[in-house]
């Protein structure tokens, strides 16, 4: 997997398919899922790093450039792709174009032209302790000193991997997770990542659909360090990317406890903290806990790139009471620095408490619900599983009853199939899923590109439903040509697909939901679930 296990790519070696790669355990990192070698020939201008780097990518980045090539326009390409597939909020330019033109935002003094710290400004690190104590109810006021400023969470992956492992080390993370992840961490440090891999089944301890527990960080860190990994840290993604779900601060102390008692690191990613929708769901930063299990071994990355709406804006900031790791980020700052404008404005932005709670928040939160609203009715009236969550931009749905025999390939040929179709979604392998046949969309987009208007009856909802009929009557087809084949292998049971329509709840609210809800999830369940068709009487005789 590591890159010095790679021969015949440099200067010296063939082409790639030729490359000699040490087979590794499933737990581990498998590149093929992240390089696309066909009819790749090494460039003799580039070392094995620059060539391996190049064809780093996966349907996600393949996705991305189509989308670019053929940008959705209402006026000038209403043909185009409308892009489902990357994660941002596309909801509120109105609100923060005119928030980030007022003349607060347009100071420019000398010191914002040189050389900053390379932990960032002071007056930005301050701000940004006195924005987290507040949104992440830190018991104590956070201090200016143990924050670091850089370019995105992408660069301060990628750095906290550098100064916590050496090349060939690992990092936990559970499946599925963003895939930019892996790009961070692994093309640039030469770090694994060790899988925690998940699944829809509720068994044992689990209680929902791809729930993290404490045996399931245990095993895989048993198995890694039994084929000799040594593992260094933890990452807890939380809201979790792609699946919606909110760690109970139940959860998050027995997660932080796991990583003392094996001395790990836990990197925790709360970018999505402000992008909780709805007022039933409940988040817990790590940084609001009375008291962290490991202190001196738990950081805390935050950014203005979600939750603000600004993607294009490339700014991060981790929280660590370890000075030794503070440090070490920051001299690593110099290559991911914020440009001191942009810090000044960003320390504007955060300051504006009033602002932000009484029209900015109230209005994100409204857009995102009511976007989430219509694309999961849709989804429910196509009779589509899917999980029911509260936070961040995407909704984790199940395809799997559109694919014949339940392989990746056939996943990725679905993806293609939308893509064919002018409407990017993302696929689960591109998050490590570990079953085929689930998808990811963004539904933080505006009303003309999510559905039909009166001028535009191609919008992505309808692209993704014409597929999806298409698909289903071809599977039709194919099962009266085959009347006696079965299509079980590779796929979950039906009986655990029905769960995902329904919102996640603590036991202690089961007995909330009113007849009506139940009526409705009972009809949903049975129009998702083919357990009628597959199991009749003369299958039980």
């Amino acid at each position: 997997q590591a890159l010095s296990e790679i021969e015949g790519v440099g200067g010296r070696g063939g082409n790639l398919q030729g490359m000699r790669v040490r087979p590794l355990a499933k737990r581990r990192v498998d590149m093929h899922g992240f390089c696309n070698p066909s009819g790749f020939q090494r460039s003799p201008y580039l070392s094995a790093r620059g060539n391996f780097a190049s064809i780093f990518q996966g349907s996600s980045e393949e996705g991305y450039k189509a989308y670019h090539a053929d940008k959705y326009d209402e006026d000038k390409n209403p043909n185009g792709i409308i892009n489902f597939g990357t994660s941002e909020n596309k909801l509120c330019f109105d609100l923060m174009s005119k928030r980030l033109t007022q003349a607060d935002m347009n100071m420019i003094d000398p010191p914002l032209l040189q050389y900053p710290d390379w932990k960032g400004h002071l007056f930005l690190r301050e701000e940004v302790a006195r924005f987290l104590t507040y949104y992440c109810k830190a018991p104590a006021p956070l201090k200016a000193e143990n924050v670091i400023v850089l370019n995105g969470c992408g660069s301060l992956f990628s750095a906290l991997a550098t100064v916590l492992c050496d090349p060939g080390e690992a990092v936990l993370i559970a499946t599925p997770f963003y895939g930019g992840i892996t790009q961070s961490i692994f093309l640039y440090g030469n770090v694994k990542l060790v899988y925690v891999y998940l699944d829809s089944k509720i068994t044992g301890t689990s209680t929902r659909p791809f729930q993290l527990t404490v045996e399931k960080l245990e095993k895989a860190l048993q198995d890694a360090r039994a084929e000799g990994v040594t593992v260094r840290a933890l990452i807890l993604l939380n809201p979790q990317n792609p699946l919606g779900d909110i760690y109970s601060l139940s959860e998050l102390r027995d997660y932080l406890e796991f990583a003392k008692r094996h001395e790990l690191h836990v990197i925790v990613d709360e970018i999505y903290m402000l992008s909780v929708f709805d007022e039933s769901a409940t988040f817990h930063s790590v940084l609001g806990m009375d008291r962290l299990p490991d202190p001196q071994r738990t950081h805390v990355m935050w950014g203005i790139t979600k939750d603000f709406a600004v993607s294009g804006i490339r700014f991060g900031t981790l929280y660590t009471e370890n000075q030794d790791v503070a440090n070490a980020v920051a001299s690593l700052c110099y290559f991911h620095g914020v440009c001191g404008p942009v810090q000044h404005k960003v320390a504007q932005l955060l300051r504006d408490r009033d602002w932000i709670n009484q029209v900015y928040l109230r209005a994100n939160h409204a857009r995102l619900k009511a976007a989430h609203t219509y694309v999961t009715d849709e989804l429910k009236t196509l009779g589509v599983p899917f999980l029911n969550r509260n936070a961040g931009f995407f909704v984790w749905i199940d395809f799997r009853k559109y694919l014949k025999t339940g392989t990746f390939e056939e996943e990725l040929l679905l993806w293609k199939r939308f893509l064919d179709n002018k409407v990017l979604l993302s696929c689960g392998k591109a998050f490590e899923c570990s079953e085929p046949g689930w998808f990811r969309i963004i539904f933080a987009d505006k009303t003309h590109r999510l559905h039909v208007s009166p001028f535009h009856t191609t919008a992505g909802m309808q692209r993704i439903r014409k597929v999806l009929e298409e698909r289903e009557q071809e599977i039709l087809a194919e099962e009266k040509e085959q009347p006696c084949q079965s299509d079980q292998d590779g796929k979950a049971d039906s009986t655990d697909e029905v769960i995902f329509v329904s919102r996640h709840q603590e036991p202690t609210c089961a007995s909330s939901s009113s007849l009506g809800d139940l009526i409705g999830l009972l009809q949903q369940q049975m129009r998702s679930s083919d357990w009628l068709q597959k199991n009749t009487a003369e299958q039980f005789a």
